[in-house]
C-alpha cells in the first residue's frame, strides 16, 4: 500500500497563498493542498482596483488571474469564505469554522495585511472605504459614481493611486497626510513635488502636515465630513489608506516569533520558529539587503516569490528567498515614480553617509514624438562609490525597468564607475543616445572626488 499523500494547509488566498500552493504542487505533485480564505475569491489583483475606479481598466473581471476551476484542475482544494480560527503547532492542527479540527503535515501562513486602525471617533460610520476586497470594490465603484466630495486619508502607495483615480472620475478630492509631502516614508520631496503639482492640475486639494482627528456623521449614521487639525472637510466618501500592518493574530496566538515590525520572523527558506510551519507575504518581515533592517508590507511580486519559496520547501524541495533591495514604481498623477533600496530621506534618517549623483535625461531621442524627461538620483557609498540607493521620476517610459535594473546593480555591488561606463540601447523611438543612469553616474563621479 502506498503511503498517504502529505497534507499542506495554507491560510490565505492572496499572492503569497496561491504562490505557496503552486510551490507545494511543483515540489510534490502528489501532495494534498488545501487553501482556506475568508473571501469569495482567490488570486485576483487588488493592486488593480484603483485603476478600475479611475477608468484606466474597464472592468473588475480583468483583475482575476484565473477562474475557480483552474485551481480544481491543478489539484488545489480552495475553501472559500472559510475562516481559520486557531493554530495548534504542537498537535499539527488548525481549527476551521464549520469544519472543526483539521490536521496538517505542513502549514503555510499567508494571512496578509490589514489597514492600520485610524484610531479616531466615527470609525463605524457608513462611507468609509477600505480598498482591498474586489467584491466590495465593485459595490464601492457605484458609490463613487454618485460621490461629489471625497477625502483620502494618508498618502501612501494606495493613497497616491486613489487620489488620481477619484480626480479622474470628476470627484472633488482632498488628501490629508501628517507628513510634509506625499509618500514621505519612501520617497524624497524633490521626486514628489512634480506629482503634487500634477494633482493640483487635476483639481485635487492637498493637506499636508495635517492630522486626522475624526469622522463626522450626518445624524443618520453616514459620514458627512472629516475632522482634521486644519478644520473639517466635507465628504460623501472617505478612502482609508493608512499603512499596512501584518494580519498576525493567528500566528501570535500560536506562539510564533514575531519581529519588530509585527511581521512573523522567518529564515531564508520562509520557515518560522514552529516545526513544519512556513509563512510568506505581508504577514512576514524580511531583511533589507544593505541595512538588514526588517521590512514588512512589500509588493505583490515579493509576496508571490515568498509564497513560492515557502511552498517549495514545505513540499520537500529546496529554495531560498534572499534579502531584498526593493525595486518599486507607481503612477502618480501624470508621472511615474520609482526607486530601489532607499533615497536621501531614508539614508539621512538612518545616518547612512552617501555621495549623491543626479541628472535629467530623456526617454528617447529628443526629436522623436513623445519624448519625456527622466530624472535620476543615485546614492553611492563614499570612497568605494558602490551604489546603495536610487530614485527617479519620468513620464512613464522605462521607470519600472530602471528600478529593476538598479536594484540588481545594488545587490551585486556595482559602482558609479560601472554605471558611468555601462552600455545602453540607442534607438530613437525607444532610447536616447545618453542613458539617464549614465549621465547621473558620471555627474556622481565628479561629486565623489
Amino acid at each position: 500500500m502506498s503511503p498517504a499523500p502529505r497534507k499542506t494547509v495554507i491560510i490565505g488566498g492572496g499572492a503569497a497563498g496561491l504562490g505557496a500552493a503552486g510551490g507545494v504542487k511543483a515540489a510534490d505533485p502528489s501532495a494534498d493542498v488545501v487553501v482556506y480564505t475568508e473571501y469569495e475569491d482567490v488570486a485576483y489583483s487588488p493592486c488593480g482596483i484603483p485603476y478600475v475606479h479611475g477608468g484606466e481598466i474597464p472592468d473588475f473581471e480583468r483583475l482575476f488571474l484565473a477562474g475557480k476551476q483552474a485551481y480544481v484542475d491543478a489539484g488545489i482544494d480552495v475553501h472559500y469564505e472559510t475562516a481559520v480560527t486557531a493554530v495548534d503547532t504542537a498537535a499539527h492542527t488548525v481549527t476551521v469554522e464549520g469544519e472543526g479540527t483539521v490536521p496538517y503535515d505542513t502549514l503555510i501562513i499567508a494571512t496578509g495585511w490589514n489597514y492600520a486602525d485610524p484610531g479616531v471617533p466615527g470609525g463605524d460610520l457608513e462611507g468609509l472605504y477600505y480598498v482591498k476586497n474586489i467584491r466590495k470594490a465593485m459595490e464601492w465603484d457605484k458609490v463613487i459614481s454618485e460621490t461629489k466630495s471625497a477625502v483620502v486619508v494618508e498618502a501612501g502607495p494606495l493613497g497616491l493611486e486613489m487620489v488620481t483615480a477619484l480626480a479622474h472620475r470628476g470627484v472633488e478630492t482632498h488628501l490629508i497626510d501628517p507628513n510634509p509631502y506625499a509618500l514621505a516614508m519612501m520617497a524624497d520631496p524633490d521626486i514628489m513635488a512634480p506629482v503634487e503639482d500634477s494633482w493640483r492640475e487635476l483639481g485635487a486639494h492637498l493637506h499636508f502636515n495635517t492630522t486626522l482627528e475624526g469622522f463626522v456623521g450626518n445624524g443618520s449614521g453616514k459620514v458627512a465630513a472629516v475632522a482634521t487639525s486644519g478644520g473639517e472637510i466635507p465628504a460623501d466618501l472617505v478612502v482609508i489608506a493608512t499603512h499596512k500592518v501584518p494580519n498576525n493574530a493567528l500566528a501570535h496566538a500560536a506562539g510564533l516569533k514575531i519581529g519588530s515590525t509585527g511581521g512573523i520572523i522567518v529564515d531564508e527558506r520562509m520557515k518560522t520558529s514552529a516545526p513544519d510551519v512556513w509563512a510568506a507575504g505581508d504577514a512576514v518581515e524580511i531583511p533589507h539587503g544593505l541595512t538588514r533592517t526588517p521590512l514588512q508590507g512589500l509588493t505583490g511580486s515579493h509576496a508571490y516569490a515568498q509564497g513560492k519559496t515557502a511552498g517549495t520547501n514545505a513540499g520537500g524541495g529546496d529554495r531560498a528567498y534572499r534579502a531584498v533591495y526593493v525595486p518599486w514604481a507607481t503612477p502618480a498623477g501624470k508621472w511615474v515614480i520609482g526607486g530601489a533600496s532607499f533615497g536621501e530621506t531614508t539614508a539621512t534618517a538612518l545616518g547612512i553617509p552617501y555621495v549623491l549623483a543626479v541628472a535629467e535625461g530623456i526617454s528617447r531621442a529628443r526629436y522623436y514624438p513623445g519624448v519625456q524627461k527622466v530624472k535620476i538620483k543615485l546614492l553611492a557609498e563614499p570612497g568605494t562609490l558602490r551604489l546603495i540607493g536610487a530614485q527617479m521620476i519620468g513620464g512613464g517610459e522605462g521607470i519600472k525597468e530602471r528600478a529593476d535594473f538598479l536594484a540588481q546593480a545594488i545587490r551585486f555591488g556595482m559602482t558609479l564607475h560601472d554605471l558611468a561606463t555601462m552600455e545602453n540601447v540607442y534607438s530613437p523611438a525607444i532610447g536616447a543616445l545618453n542613458e539617464p543612469i549614465v549621465l547621473a553616474a558620471t555627474n556622481g563621479l565628479t561629486a565623489g572626488r
